[in-house]
């Protein structure tokens, strides 16, 4: 079963892949139940920068379940049970912060461990976008874009407003590449 099932107008429940420790398919579950047992499975980032390379952040809503309030990278989110990589990256651009690039590129894969949260992420750039990002008012509260000495700023002072991936990816340096 792919993608998302209407219980009622305001749940969904999203169905994603378990998978195991080598990133292969092993079943279709609710992504609750995914988390619940600590399952392995698949997750997109998304970076996108503006032409003065200051990368997007969102606000993610307050009523996100996970990290209400806190400021997140541009795009973030679980590939549905079948869906690519790249259809997923898309999908969550769009849906998050309303920005469709021509195309995208797979920066890297980091690989599931206890400190993702066993999720297997994808870690796509956007490259320099020209046009503003149009958020999505249920998913996103607002955007802006920052630079590097102000994101290191941000991490150093304030990481209580962030959400641990962004932490995790500033730390391994993967957030302001050469585009």
């Amino acid at each position: 079963m792919a993608g998302s099932i209407k219980k009622n107008s305001k749940v969904h429940q999203e169905y994603i892949e378990a998978v195991d420790s080598s990133n292969r398919p092993l079943a279709v579950l609710p992504r609750a139940e995914v988390h619940r047992q600590g399952l392995f499975h698949r997750t997109v980032i998304v970076l996108v920068y503006d032409r003065d390379h200051r990368l997007l952040i969102q606000k993610r809503h307050r009523s996100k379940s996970l990290y209400p309030g806190r400021w997140d990278l541009s795009a973030t989110g679980h590939l549905k049970a079948g869906e690519s990589a790249t259809d997923g990256a898309m999908r969550e651009l769009r849906e998050e912060v309303g920005v469709a690039p021509k195309a995208l590129r797979l920066a890297t894969i980091i690989n599931g461990s206890s400190e993702t949260n066993f999720e297997f992420i994808y870690l796509f750039n956007a490259g320099r976008v020209k046009f503003s990002p149009s958020p999505n008012p249920e998913e996103v509260e607002e955007t802006m874009f920052i630079d590097r000495d102000d994101m290191e700023s941000l991490v150093s002072e304030f990481p209580d407003i962030l959400t641990p991936g962004l932490v995790y990816f500033w730390r391994r340096q993967l957030l302001f590449p050469r585009l």
